[in-house]
């Protein structure tokens, strides 16, 4: 019951900001749901299942695009465009994973970095302009809030991603709590163990990695929607390393670290920047070792402790 009660106090929380935020401020908290949301994707193969993803900006950029040229070429609606991006980057995830999860460590993580640093290079493509942009990209519209509500559309945007945010986030905690979530913790934790329980670890580690694409792509459809704008540049390499610190700082098999991850990812740079003009990078890594020494597990290792220490998990004798 407690828990509950923290989780709709949480929901609350974070519905507080439609009441007085500032535009720019609600388009902040926007791209930190969908980086949560994406940064959830990589934590379920990353962080559950122990295979070492350094290129899911890759689905996160066909998700953003399939939103971008669905709503511009056919003029599907926003909110019609994230299932069938999601299913496009589960099958994209299905097709890169079936061959490369079978390889392992710092291999799969050069071949996952490798398609991050290739998308955007295949988004400019001259035989996809028509559909693309090519380097120019795609502009779209902002969707308005429907059924005549009284939010403009900076609310509207940013509480629709947080509902799919919401969604997605039951599913996966679902998904980790059951049978599946418990076979790829033992495939990350004793994966001979997991064999010889009869485990299928070559399918059901594609699979993960189909699931955590189709979320990352979910996240990719929120973050078009919430910019308005796609383009090839905006998705290489950088935005894969990105979601991988958000991963580190939030803490591996963590459902509530990608959010913390997120935070940091969206503000801190912004802080860095402040702090010093002339080095903001500089910052920004001072800042992010500061954070590993001190929470060395993760944001999540330190929620950890402080729920341990709550009275209703503490044992009675």
């Amino acid at each position: 019951m407690p828990r509950i009660a923290i989780i709709l106090g949480c929901i609350a929380l974070a519905v507080l900001p439609l009441l007085g935020a500032s535009g720019y401020q609600l388009f902040q908290l926007t791209l930190v749901v969908t980086y949560a949301v994406a940064i959830l994707g990589l934590n379920l193969v990353t962080g559950y299942n122990g295979q070492v993803s350094l290129g899911h900006g890759a689905f996160y950029a066909v998700g953003a695009y399939t939103t971008a040229i669905l709503m511009d070429k056919f003029a599907v609606p926003y909110w019609a465009t994230l299932p069938v991006a999601a299913v496009i980057c589960a099958v994209f995830g299905f097709l890169i994973g079936l061959p490369a999860l079978r390889l392992g460590g710092l291999y799969l993580a050069l071949t996952t970095f490798a398609l991050s640093v290739a998308v955007p290079q295949l988004l400019k493509y001259k035989l996809f302009d028509d559909y693309t942009g090519g380097v120019q990209g795609i502009v779209i519209d902002k969707p308005d809030a429907p059924f005549g509500l009284a939010l403009n559309s900076d609310q509207w945007v940013y509480l629709f991603t947080l509902a799919v945010g919401i969604v997605c986030f039951v599913l996966i905690a679902n998904l980790v709590k059951g049978r599946i979530g418990r076979a790829m913790i033992a495939i990350r934790d004793q994966p001979l163990a997991a064999e010889a329980m009869g485990i299928d670890i070559a399918m059901l580690k594609t699979y993960t990695f189909a699931v955590s694409a189709m979320i990352t792509g979910i996240a990719g459809s929120l973050g078009a929607v919430a910019v308005q704008f796609v383009a090839p540049d905006a998705f290489g390499a950088p935005l894969s390393l990105t979601f991988f610190v958000g991963f580190v700082v939030g803490g591996g098999a963590s459902i509530v670290g990608p959010i913390f991850g997120a935070i940091f990812v969206e503000f801190i740079p912004n802080i860095a920047d402040q702090i010093s003009k002339a080095a903001p990078g500089a910052v920004y890594g001072v800042l992010l070792i500061a954070l590993m020494f001190v929470a060395p597990g993760g944001c999540a290792s330190i929620v950890r402790k402080l729920a341990a220490r709550m009275p209703w998990n503490r044992k009675t004798t």
